[in-house]
């Protein structure tokens, strides 16, 4: 992956969880970015290097590896399950 960002997608169906990654500031959500149409993010990893580079400088694979480490799988679990019964992304909330 290059500067963008990785997503853990369900697809419109519900029926279908992928990985993908989008360039720059792209989403899933936007139309034409996906082959397929568009997918809903339940999760997402930012890959730009602004987002490592003070801790990690270069070192994007250790980044990775430790972003692992912090993720929230009970999130990520609801996520997938608001999506998958409403076929809609889940709401930001702030």
């Amino acid at each position: 992956f290059g500067s963008g960002w990785v997503w853990l997608v369900v697809n419109q169906k519900g029926d279908e969880l992928s990985i993908v990654g989008t360039p720059n500031q792209d989403n899933p959500l936007m139309k034409g970015v996906l082959a397929d149409g568009i997918a809903f993010p339940v999760m997402g990893l930012d890959v730009w290097e602004h987002a490592y580079y003070l801790k990690y400088q270069n070192r994007r694979p250790e980044y990775v590896s430790n972003w692992w480490n912090v993720v929230n799988w009970d999130k990520v679990s609801e996520n997938c399950a608001y999506v998958i019964e409403n076929h809609a992304g889940v709401p930001v909330r702030g």
